[in-house]
């Protein structure tokens, strides 16, 4: 063994140790020593995307390591193996095929390409400091239907997009109710961007924003938690709704409009619109909604169907007499209406029933393990728009007259019954309404809550009105 490698041996020992087995697996692995000239010493790795990231983020540890064994080295040079020309092959043997284009032998033995590519997507994605990410959450086990059809295709042009690309939309706003797919469709695009681009493509729960910002406070770096954040090429953040505390909202919202300046990517999920999130300040709002907001709606029969479809062929890989009929996943389909998770959690029951008993699934044991899924239909979430169109319409005034000043009888009346239906129907706050209604005083609500139910005790005719304009809304 000549002197370089017996060196790069050690090198890499000492890197190993460093930066721990996965990390160095993910990054370091496939990295060759090519030669040495001088004070410069070369070094290879197969694609480009590692030759940046390693150059961003480990080129001072790499020759620190190297320097560690020969004080002589000054720089290392860092290639991408398929600019390297290669000796020819000695007479009579096959040539090689160059480094960028083999395989390496574990791979080619057991196809494992797809788990090594997603141990280096999570190392990268780890190294950022986001959020863990599901290997089960990709566009690939996403099952698309009317309800998130434009929600897809719009995380999946933020996904695939290259650097330097125009931003089509920003910020990207998907709000959808508790188990519809907003977190599986963020950590798809977080899968997608981070292995396909060389963009930083950063996933994080408003959880673990708060956690990072609170901690660099205290550790007395939060300046470099903000430089951190805004070098970002793509920001995802999940459950906005948990966003709170007044500084960290503040720095958020500082966050944002320097991403959205600079022409980064910021993708935001939340349980609401960006009008209903009452706990974030009038200017985040407006910026916000100053994008593409977009809706998940409830999952369709025909989607739950797919959807238990897709996760019994999963979980068949890993049990393979796993057998579900197709009359019980159509009942479950028809039944369990609440969200994906209960569909998982059905699965879940059927499939430990099946492996701890050995007895086949049938209908009548489905209807037995899952009876305590099947949940009374919900009213429909009636908001304030809503209220405000369907009260509009029903004393022929106009929407804007309701937010208006105007205090002429044929106004008020509609605009009292307006506010107390939007506090009888939602749950938003007196102050919030006030809002909604024009910029309002809580007292002006609480005033005209308060004359309604008043006039609805002793008015028999506008009692019968208020239940007829609750029926509309919640149809």
């Amino acid at each position: 063994m000549s002197t370089d490698q017996q060196l790069w041996t050690r090198v890499k020992d000492r890197l190993r140790a460093e930066v721990g087995d996965d990390i160095y697996a993910s990054w370091f692995a496939r990295m060759e020593l090519e030669g040495s000239e001088g004070e410069t010493v070369r070094l290879s790795v197969p694609t480009r995307f590692l030759k940046s990231w390693i150059q961003s983020h480990y080129a001072e540890r790499v020759l620190a390591c190297w320097q560690a064994e020969d004080r002589g080295f000054s720089r290392v040079e860092l290639i991408v193996r398929s600019s390297v020309l290669r000796g020819a092959p000695a007479k009579g043997k096959p040539a090689e095929p160059p480094a960028a284009l083999r395989e390496p032998r574990a791979l080619r033995s057991n196809g494992m390409e797809a788990r090594v590519a997603a141990g280096a997507v999570s190392a990268t994605h780890e190294s950022l400091g986001g959020s863990p990410l599901d290997p089960r959450l990709t566009f690939e086990t996403f099952i698309v239907g009317r309800c998130n059809t434009l929600a897809h295709a719009a995380a999946k042009q933020v996904a695939l997009a290259e650097r330097g690309d125009p931003v089509m939309f920003n910020p990207l706003y998907v709000h959808a109710g508790v188990g519809l797919g907003k977190t599986h469709l963020l950590q798809s695009l977080a899968w997608a961007g981070n292995g396909s681009t060389d963009r930083k493509v950063l996933y994080l729960t408003a959880e673990k924003f708060v956690y990072g910002f609170v901690s660099a406070l205290r550790a007395q770096n939060a300046i470099a938690f903000k430089e951190a954040l805004r070098s970002i090429d793509v920001l995802v953040i999940d459950d906005l709704q948990f966003l709170q505390g007044k500084t960290t909202q503040a720095e958020f919202c500082h966050t944002l409009n320097a991403l959205i300046d600079a022409g980064r990517q910021v993708v935001i999920a939340a349980d609401r619109p960006p009008s209903d999130l009452e706990s974030l300040e009038e200017r985040m709002r407006s910026r916000l909604a100053g994008g593409l907001v977009v809706e998940m709606g409830s999952l369709g029969e025909d989607l739950r169907l797919e959807i238990l479809k897709a996760r019994t062929q999963a979980a068949k890989q890993h049990h393979p007499g796993f057998d579900v009929p197709a009359a019980v996943l159509a009942f479950i389909a028809k039944s369990i209406t609440h969200n994906g998770r209960d569909l998982e959690g059905a699965l879940n029951r059927l499939l430990a029933h099946s492996k701890l008993t050995g007895n086949p699934i049938t209908l009548e044991m489905a209807e037995r393990e899952v009876r305590d899924l099947i949940r009374p239909q919900e009213p429909k979430r009636v908001k304030i728009e809503d209220i405000q169109r369907v009260v509009a319409r029903q004393y022929n005034v106009s929407r804007s007259d309701l937010l208006s000043s105007r205090r002429t009888a044929n106004v008020v009346r509609p605009r009292q019954v307006a506010m107390y239906l939007a506090k009888t129907l939602t749950l938003r706050s007196l102050p919030e309404i006030g809002r909604r209604f024009g910029g309002r005083d809580h007292t002006t609500v609480l005033h005209a809550v308060r004359k309604i139910e008043n006039l609805v005790n002793n008015d028999s005719s506008l009692a019968e009105e208020i239940e007829l304009l609750k029926r509309q809304l919640q149809e």
